[in-house]
C-alpha cells in the first residue's frame, strides 16, 4: 500500500493537466507494469551501448511489493541486483497521446527498485519474465508525489545500500524524457489509472545479498516543498526452494552476467588488482574494454548475444564469405544461444592400430575438455557422423567447470539427457549411445579443422543459435556484428510500415524514397 496525502482519482476517460485528478489515496494492485530496458545516458555508457529509440518489457502485478518488506534471493543463485528507479503512476486514460500532452496524464510520481536476478537473465533472453517478474521484485513507495508539483526534467533518484549511497542521478540524464515514454507506450496500447511505468535506472546498480537493506528515494528538490517519495526500504532474504530442473530451465551465471549484475569486471572479482597498483590506479572507463579468457571483451560478447545468426551470416555474404556455416547440428536444449571463441578438436576415422596408440590414457579428447578456457567453445571434427558419441556427461560436466560456452560437434552426443541436464549448450547431429572408438580416433587439438562442411581455426568466433552455428573470421567480428545490429533497427522500422499496411515493394529492401524516410526518423 502506497499512502499520499493528495487526492483521489478514477478517472476513465483523458483530461487535461487542469482536470486531472491526482492518483488515490491507496493505490490498488496496477493493471500494467511497463519497464523500460536502458534510458539514463550513465548507464547506457556503463553498458557500452546507447539505444536509440526506447524499448520495454513487462512485469506482472503479482512483483510489487511494498517499503519495508523482504525480497527472497532463490535458492541456488547469486546474482539478485537493485536498480533505483522513477516510477510514474498513471491518472487518466491515455490513448495515441502527443509528447506535449503526456505528461498530462501522469497522476503520481513516486520510488521504485526494479530488482532482477541475472541468473535468470539469459534464459529470458530480453524478455525478463523471470529474472524480474519474480513475487517482491518491484517494491513502490512509500508516497506520491502529485505530478502537477514537479517539473519531469528536474526528479532526482537515490539509491542506498546498507546507508551507502550507491546511485544518484537526475532526469537530466535521461536518453529519452518521462513524457516520450508516456506517449510512445500510447501509441501501442491504453495506459489507464493506476498502470505503472518503470522508468529506467542509472548507473550504480549493483549486486545485493541476504541481509542487505537497500532504500530508493525519488524527490524534487527544486521543487516549491520539495516533494520526496520518502525512502523506499526493502531487505533481502535467503530462500531455501531450489528451482525444479523437471520443470524449466535452471539459473546459470557466467562472467558476462556477473560484470553487468555487479557493474563491472573489478567490482565482480573478475579483475584482479593488489597493494599499491591498486590503490593507485585510475579507475577505468564506464565502457573500457574488460579482459575476457576467451579474447571477447564483455561489449563484443553482449554484441554477439544480441545478433541473430541469421543476421550475421548476411552480412558475412555481403562480404563474401559464403562458407560460414556449420551444417547439419541443433541445440541439445532449445532456445539457448552460443558465443564464443573456437577450440578445436579432431577425429579421424577409426582404425584399430590407431586407436590403440592415440585413443587411451590422456589422449586429445580428453587434453581439450580440460584444457578449454572459460568463454571458448569446443568445436569437434567428427566427419559428420552421427552413429556414435563425440562426448558424454562427464566431459560436458569437465567444460562446464572449466566455463566453456559451450560444445559444436558434427557427430552424436552420448548421454544426450544427462549433458543437457547439465546446462551445457551442444549443438550436434543428435543423440547416439555408442561410444567415441566404434567410429573414431581423437587425434589433435588446436588444430585447423571441418565441422560440418565449415572450416574452423582456433580462435575463429562461433555463434549459435535457434538457425544454426556460423564461424566469424576474428578480424571482421568487429564490422559484421555492428552492421548486423545496424540490420536488425532497420528491419524493425520496416516491419512497423508493413504491420501500418504499407506493402512491401520498395520497402523491403527500402528503395531511395523509403531509405530517406528512414533515415530522416532515426
Amino acid at each position: 500500500m502506497i499512502s499520499n496525502t493528495t487526492h483521489k482519482a478514477s478517472c476513465t476517460t483523458p483530461q487535461t493537466s487542469a482536470r486531472r485528478r491526482p492518483v488515490t489515496d491507496q493505490i490498488a494492485r496496477p493493471g500494467k507494469i511497463i519497464a523500460i530496458h536502458l534510458s539514463y545516458a550513465s548507464r547506457a555508457d556503463q553498458r557500452g551501448r546507447r539505444p536509440a529509440a526506447p524499448s520495454y518489457f513487462f512485469k506482472p502485478a503479482s512483483s510489487v511489493g511494498v517499503s519495508g518488506g523482504t525480497v527472497e534471493r532463490p535458492a541456488g543463485t547469486e546474482l539478485l541486483a537493485f536498480e533505483g528507479e522513477i516510477a510514474l503512476v498513471i491518472g487518466t486514460t491515455a490513448r495515441r497521446v502527443s509528447l506535449d500532452e503526456a505528461w498530462a496524464h501522469v497522476g503520481g510520481v513516486t520510488a521504485s527498485n526494479d530488482l532482477g536476478l541475472y541468473d535468470l537473465r539469459a534464459n529470458d533472453k530480453g524478455s525478463n519474465v523471470r529474472s524480474k517478474g519474480g513475487d517482491g521484485y518491484t517494491p513502490l513507495g512509500p508516497r506520491l508525489i502529485d505530478a502537477r508539483t514537479v517539473d519531469p526534467a528536474a526528479l532526482r533518484v537515490r539509491a542506498w545500500v546498507n546507508g551507502e549511497l550507491r546511485q544518484d542521478d537526475t532526469t537530466a540524464g535521461l536518453i529519452f524524457p518521462l513524457a516520450q515514454l508516456v506517449a510512445d507506450l500510447s501509441q501501442h496500447f491504453t495506459l489507464e489509472p493506476g498502470d505503472v511505468i518503470l522508468t529506467g535506472t542509472p548507473a550504480g546498480s549493483s549486486v545485493i545479498v541476504p541481509g542487505d537493506v537497500v532504500e530508493i528515494e525519488v524527490d524534487a528538490p527544486d521543487a516549491a516543498g520539495a516533494p520526496s517519495s520518502g525512502r523506499l526500504i526493502t531487505t533481502v532474504v535467503q530462500g531455501d526452494v531450489p528451482f525444479d530442473a523437471e520443470l524449466g530451465s535452471l539459473p546459470a551465471v557466467d562472467d558476462l552476467q556477473r560484470t553487468e549484475a555487479w557493474g563491472s569486471a573489478e567490482a565482480a572479482g573478475l579483475v584482479a588488482t593488489t597493494g599499491e597498483e591498486s590503490q593507485n590506479a585510475a579507475p577505468a572507463p564506464a565502457d573500457a574494454a574488460i579482459p575476457d579468457p576467451s579474447g571477447l571483451s564483455p561489449e563484443l560478447r553482449a554484441k554477439l548475444l544480441e545478433a541473430p545468426t541469421a543476421g550475421l551470416s548476411a552480412q558475412l555474404r555481403k562480404r563474401g564469405h559464403h562458407s560460414c556455416f556449420i551444417d547439419g547440428v541443433a541445440a541439445n536444449i532449445a532456445g539457448t544461444k552460443i558465443v564464443g571463441t573456437a577450440k578445436t578438436l579432431r577425429f579421424v576415422p577409426f582404425r584399430e592400430d590407431l586407436f590403440a596408440s592415440h585413443g587411451g590414457g590422456y589422449n586429445a579428447q580428453k587434453r581439450a575438455f580440460d584444457a578449454v578456457d572459460e568463454g571458448e567453445i569446443i568445436v569437434i571434427e567428427a566427419r559428420g557422423d552421427a552413429t556414435t558419441g563425440t562426448l558424454g556427461d562427464i566431459l560436458a560436466l569437465r567444460a562446464k567447470a572449466r566455463g566453456a560456452a559451450g560444445v559444436v560437434t558434427d557427430g552424436g552426443v552420448r548421454d544426450f539427457d544427462a549433458v543437457a541436464e547439465i546446462g551445457l549448450p551442444v549443438f550436434s547431429q543428435g543423440a547416439h549411445p555408442s561410444v567415441l572408438g566404434r567410429k573414431h580416433v581423437p587425434w589433435d587439438v588446436d588444430v585447423t579443422i571441418s565441422c560440418g562442411g565449415a572450416t574452423v581455426q582456433p580462435g575463429d568466433i562461433i555463434v549459435g543459435d535457434g538457425d544454426g552455428v556460423i564461424v566469424i573470421p576474428p578480424a571482421l567480428v568487429e564490422d559484421v556484428v555492428d552492421a548486423a545490429l545496424a540490420q536488425e533497427i532497420e528491419d524493425a522500422w520496416i516491419a512497423e510500415q508493413v504491420a501500418a499496411g504499407h506493402p512491401v515493394d520498395g520497402l523491403f529492401p527500402l528503395n531511395a524514397e523509403w531509405r530517406a524516410r528512414y533515415e530522416a526518423q532515426r
